[in-house]
């Protein structure tokens, strides 16, 4: 639910804030005094198109902030708590709109991009405006109505995904089919590549083992000499190190009669000297081992050419060439052996279809039972708004479609008829904008279910009604403030007077700057705006009398 508001340097309104409370709230004023900025306003806040030309003249950014409940919207608490946003009850959006057009925007405090803020206000808040009874006419939005009213998800989601494992086969049996249909002479070249990496049959590891003994043997010669040196002035050598500690050994242990304090540093030259010989020893035996063999030097310059050669063929690099021969040999297996996956893939197909069918069938069935429940519920209310012969009609009928349809097999399609003896036919080519609206405003009653937004915000969805017909849509928008949080903005007193909280909307100019002004209207001031409403002589005591007999027949029921 919506707590409160505020709103700075968007379009006339310089600054703004106010409170709102639970049931059914209205918006009036004069035309063009601000009521369509407000729902803008509301709309930033749920993540809807921003447009720069909405920040004030002169002002280098428009912002509106919105807290919310999420106490009554499940829904919305799990969406905050699952990216960890979640403080307490309170929600807080924070939208900024620069003039160079660029956005910013944020969720209790973090910040949050469009899609994150579009997913949460879809839970948070439902605009309906003058536009949207027009989407009655879209195929689509009539058979997400249906669904809606029905309530089942898990079978949208089985009929959805039943119908995606169809296509996932159906693409595989086709890519199959272009494969068996491919040019021989592509085949025939996809063997040759793989007899000539089958020819050279690289070894796992080979690879690494080939270079290792390659930079040996390339570089044997002068393994050989510097190590030769290196053992020469260990041991063996003029002047070795071998050498100078013995000579140095010799010294020491001379000292050690005339002072004890020698022998630690001839303990150490001893052990140094071991080491020495023992470095030497180990380098001479290594030196035996190595060996000049430009034969097998040869042969590894050959091999590893061989398979750079190849890798730069397949255009990889060598260390990926294993990879590319089981690309090629379970390419070319699959290709051979396609006859036999497309057996396999039409009998997972049929599998997939009947379930497919039978997730469908209950997916109908439900839709087919919510249709008439649905259809009489609104005919109920369309007749309540001043056409009392009026029929509205859901069918589901077969849709025809040669491939399976995440949206199942039906064809969702609403008929509607004003006059008596004339059949129900499609809304799209009977229906009037009056009708539409009347009956867009019936579907919204009736669509009502406590897992929807907790606010709900109507904008002028009732043009084209008057007279009696306006008493019965603020009723119905009345009753539907018992259950959500209801903001309407209207022009017909007869809603107006309906209002839980009456906010009055006016423009005023200042220092030749135009303003917004909103308040709270008390029962004084809410006399005055229906009587304004309403028509005649605003401050003439019969209109005066006419907007506290609305107000009190309204308090009365």
């Amino acid at each position: 639910m919506l707590r409160h508001l505020h709103i700075r340097n968007l379009a006339i309104i310089d600054e703004l804030s106010l409170d709102w409370t639970s049931g059914f709230s209205v918006l009036t004023g004069e035309t063009g005094a601000g009521k369509s900025i407000l729902i803008d306003a509301l709309g930033l806040v749920i993540g809807l198109r921003a447009d720069s030309t909405l920040v004030r003249a002169g002002a280098e950014k428009a912002e509106v902030s919105a807290e919310f409940s999420v106490a009554d919207c499940p829904a919305a608490e799990a969406w905050l708590r699952e990216r960890e946003l979640y403080e307490d009850e309170t929600c807080t959006i924070r939208r900024l709109v620069y003039a160079e057009g660029r956005t910013r925007a944020f969720v209790n405090g973090s910040p949050a991009s469009a899609t994150d803020l579009r997913g949460l206000g879809e839970l948070l808040v439902e605009i309906f405006g003058q536009g949207d009874s027009r989407m009655l006419l879209l195929a689509d939005a009539q058979r997400g109505m249906l669904d809606d009213a029905a309530q089942h998800p898990a079978r949208l989601a089985a009929t959805a995904g039943a119908a995606q494992a169809v296509q996932r086969i159906d693409r595989e049996r086709e890519r199959l089919i272009a494969a068996q249909s491919r040019d021989p002479a592509q085949l025939e070249y996809l063997r040759f590549q793989l007899q000539e990496l089958d020819a050279l049959a690289l070894g796992e590891d080979e690879l690494s083992e080939l270079d290792a003994e390659h930079r040996r043997l390339a570089n044997a010669g002068r393994l050989l000499n510097e190590g030769f040196g290196a053992q020469q002035l260990l041991y063996g050598g003029d002047a070795s190190i071998y050498d100078q500690l013995s000579t140095a050994l010799a010294t020491l242990r001379g000292l050690l009669p005339l002072h004890e304090g020698f022998a630690e540093a001839e303990a150490l030259a001893a052990g140094a000297q071991a080491q020495v010989r023992e470095a030497a020893d180990s380098l001479r035996r290594l030196l035996d081992k190595l060996d000049l063999d430009p034969e097998r030097l040869a042969a590894l310059e050959q091999r590893l050419s061989a398979v750079h050669d190849l890798a730069r063929k397949h255009r990889v690099r060598a260390d990926d060439l294993l990879a590319r021969h089981q690309q090629l040999r379970d390419e070319l297996g699959g290709l051979e052996d396609a006859s036999n996956q497309l057996v396999q893939l039409e009998q997972q197909r049929q599998v997939a279809l009947t379930a497919y069918r039978q997730a469908a069938a209950a997916l109908t069935a439900s839709r087919q039972q919510t249709a008439q429940t649905l259809a009489a519920d609104v005919t109920a209310r369309v007749r309540e708004l001043g056409m009392p012969n009026a029929a509205f009609v859901v069918a589901v009928e077969a849709a025809g479609r040669a491939q399976p349809s995440p949206h199942g097999d039906d064809l969702v399609r609403f008929d509607f008829s004003a006059n008596p003896g004339q059949p129900p036919r499609p809304l799209a080519k009977v229906a009037s904008g009056g009708e539409l609206s009347r009956i867009s405003l019936a579907l919204q009653v009736s669509l009502v279910s406590e897992v929807g937004a907790a606010t709900m915000i109507f904008d002028e969805v009732d043009a084209g009604i008057g007279g009696t017909t306006a008493d019965i849509v603020g009723h119905q928008l009345r009753t539907l403030g018992s259950r959500r949080q209801v903001l309407c903005v209207t022009h017909l007193a007869q809603v107006a007077a309906q209002g839980r909280n009456h906010f009055g909307i006016a423009k005023e100019v200042s220092a030749g700057q135009t303003y917004t002004r909103v308040r709270t209207l008390d029962a004084a001031a809410r006399v005055g705006e229906v009587a304004r409403m309403l028509g005649g002589d605003v401050e003439g005591a019969a209109t005066q009398a006419l907007a506290k007999d609305l107000l009190l027949r309204v308090s009365q029921a």
